[in-house]
């Protein structure tokens, strides 16, 4: 018995038994035959005539092989349609992927995820094409993968790997591969808090009272704000300038509640850096400054680099400039950013030729007929040191100068004069003084080897109150003659230099530590020292014992009655 599936070969061509305006078929099943592999034609049957009807000798009527071709046709055409809807159904089906997960799967991977080896502090660029477009992170692992649909290196990490559970690193969405539908489960917050953490006004308020402690994963406790912050190799210069502005209230502020989503990198990448120091919700007790140090070696042309040291001042300097320019600062019209709303004052630069007459008398006194006189910006104050002695004292052992604070400031009480080549010059500060005060103590000179020679003499200062009133010029239009202008420190970056061996002539050099001390809250004085990942409290009375280098001074806004 013949199999029933086979179909027999039509009698007469489909073409002449199937209409010429008939639709064509949904989908081919089978590709096209070559001519010379389909079976030859049956022979023609013989006609005759039948009351004038042309009939087969065959069959007993063309009409009756007509209706059962055709009702054989179409049965085969609706298998045929059924199998090819069933085929572009599952192909849809793999395509479009889930976008929902099945009532109750909702939560199946997510006890994969590992958050002891979360660290969302390195660049964010995919680990196989190096490509910083669409990373997701893998909760399981930690690594950094590029998208997450068919064919790219997140979907195969979960073919190949078996870790389900990715985090879009921009929307902070959670999906689960290679199913690809978006996990929306509470427990994920804490892990979105340190991907990107986020504060209302009133806990941003609450940064300036005592800070209470936190505990990260591992059970270690830390304080917020007060946090380390990882040396990669040589971005300790970068640390200390970080860890220092992260306490100016005014810039900290902004960077923790401002939307900063359509501004350039370098800024975002500094809010994201700020934010994770003071995160009470962190995973681990310290943050790396990676992702931030990659936009300023970008920004800087390779200027400032986490593999070679720089100098804090001048880092400081570049930073400020372009965190100014980037929040849509002026090149030429003064305080037009908050940046130089907060750091920014001027002085008053008066300049005189030295002449070389023999009745020019005292060459330090300045002529009020040539002294030229212009107000001039200022975001950085700088200190000059008194020469280090050159000899030893009686007991035969160096003696570390001091020098007060106020000694060294007499450069801006507008009566000092300096001599710069063959021009006499004083300054004196105008009001209005800016909300904090940056001041650089210049420690480092080129000798006449052209090398960086270090002046130790130690900088002695009230830290709770310094009053600059002597060296501004009185504006009473702006402030009350005779009150005194008060200001508190809030951050001290110090150096401290390290012998090590060298393979020099002289046999050893100096490596450069640099430190930084920072205020907790406004009102309760207690001060931390931190210098990379090392975080501890110090003495306020001890501040005056290192070298300062740089120094951020606050203005308190209540006016004192006396001086203190």
């Amino acid at each position: 018995m013949a199999k029933k599936s086979a179909k027999r070969v039509a009698e007469e061509p489909l073409e002449e038994s199937v209409p010429s305006d008939s639709p064509a078929s949904k989908k081919a099943r089978v590709q096209e035959v070559a001519d010379e592999d389909l079976p030859p034609p049956p022979p023609p049957p013989t006609e005759q005539h039948t009351n004038g009807h042309t009939t087969s000798a065959d069959t007993p009527d063309i009409a009756d092989a007509d209706e059962a071709q055709h009702a054989e046709l179409e049965e085969a055409d609706a298998l045929d349609d059924d199998q090819d809807d069933e085929e572009l159904d599952r192909s849809r089906t793999v395509s479009s992927r889930q976008k929902e997960a099945a009532e109750g799967y909702q939560d199946l991977y997510l006890d994969s995820i590992n958050r002891t080896v979360l660290d969302f502090d390195f660049l964010r660029q995919c680990s196989v094409t190096l490509s910083n477009q669409n990373v997701y992170a893998c909760l399981v692992c930690g690594k950094y993968f590029s998208g997450r649909g068919v064919k790219t290196p997140a979907y195969f990490h979960a073919l190949e790997i078996g870790h389900h559970v990715y985090i879009n690193m921009e929307t902070k969405k959670v999906y689960v591969l290679p199913e690809g539908y978006e996990v929306k489960s509470k427990s994920l917050d804490d892990i979105k808090i340190v991907v990107d953490p986020q504060f209302t006004a009133e806990q941003v308020k609450a940064l300036d009272k005592e800070t209470p402690p936190s505990w990260d994963l591992l059970g270690r406790k830390y304080y917020p704000g007060f946090v380390g912050l990882n040396n990669i190799k040589a971005n300790d210069y970068l640390n200390v300038v970080a860890q220092a502005l992260a306490h100016v209230a005014p810039l900290r502020n902004f960077l923790m509640l401002e939307d900063l989503s359509s501004r350039p990198q370098l800024p975002q990448q500094f809010s994201v850096l700020v934010r994770k120091l003071w995160n009470p919700k962190a995973f681990k007790s310290h943050v790396s400054p990676h992702e931030l140090m990659q936009e300023i070696s970008l920004r800087s042309n390779k200027k400032y680099l986490l593999t070679e040291q720089a100098d804090p001042v001048e880092f400081l300097s570049w930073f400020l400039n372009n965190l100014h320019l980037s929040l849509g600062g002026s090149k030429t019209k003064p305080r037009s950013s908050l940046i130089q709303k907060i750091f920014q004052g001027s002085l008053r630069v008066e300049s005189q030729t030295i002449t070389a007459r023999a009745d020019a008398g005292d060459r330090l006194l300045f002529e009020d007929a040539a002294i030229k006189s212009q107000a001039s910006p200022f975001t950085i104050l700088t200190l000059d040191l008194p020469p280090a002695p050159l000899f030893q004292d009686d007991a035969e052992k160096n003696i570390i100068p001091q020098v007060p604070l106020t000694k060294v400031l007499e450069k801006y009480n507008g009566i000092a004069a300096q001599e710069k080549l063959n021009t006499r010059i004083r300054y004196r500060l105008l009001h209005p003084l800016p909300p904090y005060l940056i001041m650089q103590v210049k420690r480092f000179l080129p000798n006449k080897f052209l090398q960086s020679q270090r002046n130790p003499t130690i900088v002695t200062f009230n830290p709770r109150a310094l009053d600059v009133s002597p060296y501004v010029e009185p504006n009473p239009q702006l402030h009350p003659l005779g009150e005194p202008i008060i200001y508190d420190l809030v951050a001290n970056i110090t150096y401290e230099g390290v012998k090590v061996r060298d393979d020099s002539v002289e046999g050893e050099a100096e490596r450069k530590v640099w430190k930084v001390q920072v205020k907790e809250g406004a009102e309760y004085q207690q001060w931390w020292e931190m210098q990379d990942l090392f975080v501890d409290k110090v003495n306020a009375d001890l501040l005056t014992t290192k070298e300062s280098y740089i120094m951020f001074w606050e203005r308190r806004k209540t006016k004192a009655k006396s001086k203190p």
